[in-house]
């Protein structure tokens, strides 16, 4: 469900050139270093030489393609009307002229769907099966890197040639949501979409950033799309997730904190060591922020990731990460986030 847009309060600026840091830099990596190099020459091909084209082509029969059709038109009436509770995959096998049905949907639901007109083979007798129905759920092909509505927290952004990760969701008092990252990531205006460029993620909104609006802080949200309470785990393809218990202050000394971002997946075991630290890297000094120390620290492309607590009822957000040297990582944290914006966490 598409959520209420409401634009924050903050200028749109064109994003600064950036000078490399020492040891100290953004999360966020440049896009398009190491590229091998790609010949702009235009090069004639024959299409039809393309490997598939080579042999001849298996086409159902008329009378099995008008009985999916219709088959078609049933099934998408049905989910019209009753809602996704159930999959269905159905489609002709050219091998065989049999009509498939993947389906988890009851033999109730099943039976009026398949009472189909008899199919016939392609010699003109009928087929002993007009419809083989398959017990099996199929699921949407989505992961961190490839994320569709509501979206979560750690995954995987896009726009402008760069990538970065989503941090949590928020809320104002509207109830309009939206999701933080980090404020390096792009302008305000910017168009986002998932990392994987087939799903628009939303637009830049609420800057923050001390190069661009001179407040010491990286972050921004991106708002025009759904947006959930929860948090991937696993590793940089998974699909689990975590809901948002809550969110919060960091406490310095705990040490299984956690971060979740696109390019290290779901990492624990760091350390809390300040939460009054200052970082500064080519888009200026950041304080408060966290300094966190000990498991794997974040890398390029897990900018604007989830930092947080984890216990058997969920993800306890203490901020996002922005950025990191080969030893400490560095972590925007909600407390200045929520009162900056006025923004509330929303849970799972």
């Amino acid at each position: 469900m598409r959520k209420t847009k409401w634009t924050f309060v903050g200028a749109v600026v064109t994003a600064t050139a950036a000078l490399m840091v020492v040891n100290v830099s953004p999360a966020q990596g440049d896009p398009g270093k190491d590229k091998e190099t790609v010949s702009d020459t235009a090069t004639t091909v024959d299409p039809g030489r393309a490997p598939d084209l080579a042999g001849s082509a298996r086409i159902a029969s008329a009378a099995a393609t008008s009985a999916l059709a219709t088959l078609h038109q049933r099934i998408s009436a049905y989910v019209a009307y009753n809602g996704s509770k159930y999959t269905f995959g159905s489609y002709v096998d050219a091998n065989t002229n049999a009509i498939v049905l993947d389906t988890d949907a009851p033999m109730d639901v099943v039976g009026p769907l398949i009472d189909l007109p008899q199919v016939t083979s392609s010699t003109g007798q009928p087929t002993s099966q007009a419809v083989q129905v398959r017990r099996i759920t199929t699921h949407d092909s989505w992961n961190r890197r490839d994320d569709i509505p509501p979206f979560y927290g750690g995954g995987g952004i896009a726009a402008a040639g760069s990538i970065c990760s989503s941090g949590y969701a928020v809320r104002i008092w509207t109830g309009a949501r939206f999701m933080v990252t980090a404020g390096h990531c792009w302008a305000n205006g910017t168009a986002v979409r998932t990392e994987s460029g087939a799903t628009p993620y939303g637009t830049v909104l609420a800057r923050r950033l001390p190069t661009v609006t001179g407040h010491p802080m990286d972050v921004e949200v991106v708002g025009g799309s759904a947006y959930a309470g929860r948090v991937f785990t696993g590793g940089v393809f998974s699909m689990t997730s975590i809901p948002v218990v809550a969110a919060g202050s960091a406490v310095v000394g705990y040490n299984a904190y956690c971060h979740s971002g696109r390019t290290t997946g779901e990492q624990c075991g760091h350390t809390a060591t300040s939460t009054t630290a200052q970082v500064c890297t080519a888009t200026g000094c950041k304080f408060p922020v966290i300094a966190y120390t000990g498991g794997v620290i974040q890398q390029s492309g897990d900018s604007g990731g989830t930092f947080y607590a984890k216990d058997s009822s969920g993800a306890w957000i203490r901020g996002h990460v922005i950025a990191s040297s080969i030893t400490t990582g560095y972590v925007e944290p909600w407390t200045v986030v929520s009162s900056a914006l006025g923004v509330s966490i929303v849970t799972g």
